[in-house]
């Protein structure tokens, strides 16, 4: 079982992450990860996150700007 983020602009468009991530064995370490490259993966284009476990969709789209966040 693999943990894996998509990273996406605003449309739904995929983007290759500006931090190249692994792939993680639990939830709970791929939120961390993106938890603490957030900021980075924004600056480099990525809008908006999806967690998948293996080929299943988990949640998402998450964005990934503080404001969207705080409002949701």
């Amino acid at each position: 079982m693999a943990w894996t983020w998509r990273f996406e602009r605003s449309d739904g468009t995929e983007v290759q992450p500006a931090v190249e991530p692994e792939e993680f064995t639990t939830q709970g370490d791929a939120e961390s990860w993106v938890g603490e490259n957030w900021k980075d993966l924004k600056d480099g284009g990525a809008d908006q996150v999806v967690l998948f476990e293996d080929d299943t969709k988990i949640y998402g789209p998450m964005s990934l700007h503080a404001e969207d966040a705080a409002q949701g």
